[in-house]
């Protein structure tokens, strides 16, 4: 991420030196990066490299929810046929997988890929879905009326 605007540009963003930022991120004497510093350096990148490194470090993935400003029921109903498609391409390699008794490491890494392309599918179509047609929360006292 520090390499989009180098040491000196991304430690000025954060009204640090650049010594200070790099014994942050080289964790020297004891001073170690913040999560709120490592967001404002990934947003100051534009990238979501520490979203991704998060993610992947617990087991995940990160997927980027899609912008759906002016988006209509129409692209929420392509996705559901995305997803559709999907679980019939999941069922089709479940079914060649298993005519042997036996689902191979190869087998096994592509019926985790089309259940990841599921889980991506499934979490736009969602956002799309609330998005669309979910009243916007109201604001009370720094919340969202739901304690958060």
């Amino acid at each position: 991420m520090i390499k989009v605007h180098g040491w000196t540009g991304t430690a000025a963003t954060l009204g640090m030196t650049r010594s200070q930022l790099e014994a942050r991120v080289y964790e020297v004497k004891g001073s170690g990066m913040r999560v709120s510093t490592a967001l404002l350096i990934q947003a100051h990148a534009g990238t979501s490299h520490f979203a991704q490194a998060v993610a992947a470090a617990s087991g995940g993935v990160f997927m980027e929810l899609p912008d759906a400003d002016g988006v209509t029921g129409e692209a929420l109903h392509q996705k559901f046929h995305e997803l559709y498609s999907e679980l019939g391409a999941l069922s089709a390699e479940y079914t060649e997988a298993v005519k042997d008794g036996v689902i191979s490491s190869s087998e096994r890494r592509t019926l985790e890929d089309i259940a990841q392309q599921m889980h991506k599918t499934m979490k736009e179509l969602m956002a799309l879905m609330f998005h669309i047609y979910c009243h916007k929360p109201t604001v009370i006292n720094g919340t969202d009326g739901h304690g958060r």
